[in-house]
């Protein structure tokens, strides 16, 4: 259900915005990459408009990625850390779990050989 929902109000309003963008700025501009040669470049590129829009917010949501992915690495070593913990907790009360069984056992096995 969701899917249809995020699909039918966010990726098709957007795809649609994408497109009627596209088409409104496809003229061919040159991004010029030579700070000293600018009547005769070296490195220029030519490319419709929205290409390089949408190089640079594709770069800018990658980049804000990696910033969040590294900001939260703390976190994530905490996480597996904790992780690593419950694990070892688990397996001492499990044991602890299988001594009490085992008392238990030899307790009414004493109780029965009283009686």
């Amino acid at each position: 259900m969701f899917r249809k929902f995020f699909w039918l109000f966010v990726i098709l309003p957007a795809g649609v915005m994408f497109v009627a963008f596209a088409l409104a700025n496809r003229h061919t501009v040159q991004l010029n990459l030579d700070p000293f040669a600018t009547r005769d470049p070296l490195l220029a590129i030519d490319a419709p408009f929205f290409l390089f829009l949408l190089a640079a917010l594709i770069t800018g949501l990658l980049l804000g990625g990696l910033a969040t992915w590294l900001g939260q690495g703390k976190w994530r070593k905490s996480a597996r850390q904790r992780a690593h913990e419950a694990v070892e907790l688990r397996r001492q009360t499990d044991q602890l779990n299988e001594q009490l069984r085992a008392s238990n056992r030899l307790r009414l096995g004493e109780r029965e050989a009283a009686e």
